[in-house]
C-alpha cells in the first residue's frame, strides 16, 4: 500500500537534520538558529539531495509565526516597556527609520523597485528577540539596566514591523507590488482606512472580550485536573484566535497570535500557559527557521559576494553604530551605547517574516529573499563574539580616549543627590540598592515607620519618578564607588541590597565597606549554595528567598496552633 508521506518526511528530516546541525553550532558556540538555517538550506531546492515539500513546509512555518508570536505576546510586559520609554521608543522608531533608509539606498544602487527597497530595508532593521534573549542569559544580564533597554528597544521594533505588515498589503498596488484585483478599485485612503478599522475592531473585541473569555476559559479548563487539556486550550486559544483574526478581520496572522499572548498574560495561568506551551512553541519555531532556510540559495554567496557583504556590513555596522550614537545622544554612558548596539547587530524572526510577505506580495525579487538570509546567518554567527567583544573594547577605548571616559561618566542630573536633600538622608540613613519588587516593599514599610533612606536604582527614569514622589534617589549602577559616594554610604547606618540579580553583590559589599569599614550589610540572595558561601564569608546578613519564605508561613501555621484552646 502507498502512502503520501511527505509532511512525515518533511518533518522527519527537518527535525532530525535540524538537531544535528543544532547541536553542532553550540559546540562551536554559535547559535542553533544557525543550525536550523542550514537544516533548512540542505533539504531545500537550491541544494543537492533529498528535497522536502517546500509546500508542506510553508504552511508548518505558518503555524511556527504563530507560535512564535503568541510567545512574544506572553512575555511581552507594558510595564517593562514603559519603565525604559524614553530611550528604548524614540531609539527604536529612529534607528529602523536609518537602517530602512541604509537598504534602500543599496537596492536602489542595485536597480531596485522603491517597493522592493523598502521591505528589503525593513527587513534590516528588525532585530532578533530570539537571539536576544538567549545572548543576555548566557550572560546573566536579562535582569540588568542595560538588558532591559536593550530588549524594551525589541519590543518597540516588534511593534513597529507588526504595524507594517498590517499596512503593507493595502499598499502593495501603490508600491509596485500585486495588489488584490478586487480592491485595485477602490482609492488607497480608502482600503488602508478599512484596513485599519478592521484592526482596530479586533484589538477592541481582544481587549474587552478576550480579557475576559481567556481568563475565564482557562479558569474551566484548569479544574479539570487535566494537563493536556490546558495544553489544548492554550494551543487552540493561539491559534485558533490567529485563524480567527485572519478570515474575520483580515488581520495577519502574525497579529492575531500576538494579541492573544498579550491578552492571556492577563490572566492568573499566563505563567503556567507560557510553560505548558513552550515545547510546541520550541518545536514549530525549529520547522519556522528550517522552512525559511529551505528558500535560501546558497549560490548567491558565489554570484553576488558584495552585495552580502553590504548587507551585512548595514547590519553589523550600521544598524550598531546608528543605535549607539542613538543612546549616547539621550545621555546613557557608554556601556550601555555598546550592550545595545551589540544587540541590535543581527537579524532574524521578524526580517524573514518581512520578507517572505514582501515576496508573496511581488514586492521583493527571490534575490532579495536570499540576501536577507545570507545577511542573518552571518550576522546571528557573528553576534557572541560581538557580545563577546564589549568587555574588552570598552576598557581598551577608556584607556586611549579622553572622550570615551566623558561619555562612560555622563552629567547625569539624577546621579547625585539635589543639595536641598535635609540632613537626615546623608547621615545615619538606609542606602537601599535596588527598586524592584522586593526593594518596592522594603521602602514602603521605612517610609511608614518614618526611617531615612536612600535608593540607589539603575534605571534612571525610575529614578525620575522617585523625585517626584518626594524619595531620595539617584541613578547609577551601584557596583561603581561613585554611586555609593553619592548616596552618602560613607555616613550611612546600613546597606540593603534587594537586587534581582546576584551578578556584582561582592563588589558592592567591598565598595562600600572600604568607604564605611562598621556599615551593616543586609542582601538577599537566590540559592542556598550561595547564601551558605556569602554567610561564610562574613558578607552580611543573608536572607535566602525560599528559606524565608518556609520561615514566614511556618510561623503563622505555629501562631494559628498556638491560639487554639487546648494547645
Amino acid at each position: 500500500m502507498e502512502h503520501n508521506v511527505s509532511l512525515i518526511s518533511t518533518v522527519a528530516v527537518g527535525f532530525g537534520l535540524a538537531l544535528l546541525l543544532g547541536v553542532l553550532a553550540e559546540r562551536i558556540k554559535v547559535p542553533a538558529l544557525v543550525g536550523y538555517l542550514l537544516a533548512g538550506i540542505a533539504i531545500g531546492p537550491a541544494t543537492p539531495g533529498f528535497v522536502a515539500d517546500v509546500a508542506m513546509a510553508s504552511q508548518l512555518a505558518e503555524i511556527g509565526v504563530m507560535l512564535l508570536m503568541f510567545g512574544v505576546g506572553l512575555h511581552f510586559s507594558l510595564d517593562d516597556l514603559l519603565a525604559v520609554r524614553r530611550v528604548a521608543l524614540p531609539g527604536a522608531v529612529v534607528q529602523m527609520g536609518l537602517a530602512t533608509v541604509l537598504g534602500m539606498a543599496v537596492a536602489w544602487s542595485w536597480g531596485w523597485t522603491a517597493g522592493a527597497g523598502l521591505v528589503f530595508g525593513l527587513s534590516l532593521s528588525c532585530a532578533s528577540t530570539v537571539v536576544l534573549l538567549k545572548a543576555l542569559e548566557a550572560r546573566r544580564a536579562l535582569d540588568s539596566m542595560n538588558g532591559r533597554i536593550a530588549v524594551g528597544w525589541l519590543v518597540v521594533e516588534d511593534l513597529v514591523t507588526v504595524i507594517v505588515l498590517v499596512l503593507l498589503p493595502p499598499l502593495a498596488g501603490l508600491l509596485g507590488g500585486s495588489a488584490d484585483p478586487g480592491a485595485a478599485a477602490e482609492p488607497l485612503w480608502r482600503s488602508v482606512v478599512q484596513t485599519l478599522l478592521q484592526v482596530a475592531a479586533f484589538v477592541a473585541i481582544m481587549l474587552v472580550a478576550g480579557r475576559r473569555v481567556l481568563p475565564w476559559l482557562l479558569w474551566q479548563v484548569s479544574h479539570t485536573g487535566s494537563r493536556e487539556l490546558f495544553t489544548l486550550a492554550v494551543v487552540s486559544a493561539a491559534i485558533g484566535i490567529a485563524y480567527g483574526a485572519a478570515a474575520l478581520f483580515g488581520v495577519s496572522f502574525a497579529l492575531g497570535a500576538f494579541f492573544a499572548g498579550m491578552v492571556m498574560r492577563e490572566s492568573e495561568f499566563s505563567h503556567r500557559a507560557a510553560q505548558e506551551s513552550l515545547p510546541l512553541r520550541d518545536a514549530f519555531a525549529v520547522l519556522f527557521f528550517v522552512s525559511v532556510g529551505m528558500l535560501f540559495d546558497p549560490q548567491v554567496l558565489l554570484d553576488e559576494p558584495l552585495r552580502v557583504a553590504a548587507v551585512v556590513a548595514i547590519i553589523v555596522l550600521g544598524k550598531s553604530v546608528a543605535a549607539a550614537g542613538l543612546v549616547l545622544a539621550l545621555r546613557y554612558p557608554l556601556n550601555t551605547a555598546l550592550t545595545v548596539a551589540a544587540s541590535l547587530g543581527q537579524i532574524g524572526e521578524f526580517s524573514f517574516i518581512l520578507a517572505g510577505m514582501g515576496l508573496a506580495l511581488g514586492l521583493l525579487p527571490p534575490q532579495g529573499m536570499s540576501l536577507v538570509l545570507a545577511g542573518a546567518l552571518i550576522s546571528i554567527a557573528l553576534n557572541p563574539l560581538v557580545f563577546s567583544a564589549i568587555a574588552p573594547f570598552s576598557r581598551w577605548v577608556l584607556r586611549r580616549s579622553a572622550l570615551a571616559r566623558r561619555l562612560e561618566q555622563r552629567d547625569d542630573p539624577y546621579a547625585e543627590l539635589p543639595t536641598s536633600t535635609e540632613r537626615k538622608y546623608l547621615q545615619g540613613q538606609v542606602v537601599l540598592v535596588g527598586y524592584g519588587r522586593v526593594g518596592r516593599r522594603i521602602a514602603q514599610t521605612l517610609r511608614e515607620r518614618e526611617i531615612p533612606f536612600v535608593i540607589a536604582e539603575q534605571n534612571r527614569e525610575l529614578v525620575e519618578d522617585l523625585r517626584r514622589a518626594g524619595l531620595a534617589a539617584v541613578s547609577g549602577d551601584a557596583t561603581d564607588p561613585a554611586v555609593l559616594i553619592q548616596a552618602h554610604i560613607a555616613q550611612a547606618a546600613m546597606l540593603v541590597i534587594a537586587l534581582p540579580d546576584p551578578i556584582g553583590l561582592r563588589q558592592i559589599v567591598e565598595a562600600a565597606r572600604q568607604l564605611n569599614p562598621g556599615l551593616e550589610v543586609v542582601l538577599r540572595t537566590h540559592s542556598d549554595e550561595e547564601s551558605q558561601l556569602l554567610q561564610r564569608d562574613g558578607v552580611g546578613t543573608v536572607f535566602f528567598g525560599e528559606e524565608e519564605l518556609a520561615l514566614g508561613m511556618t510561623r503563622h501555621v505555629l501562631e494559628r496552633f498556638h491560639r487554639e484552646p487546648g494547645a
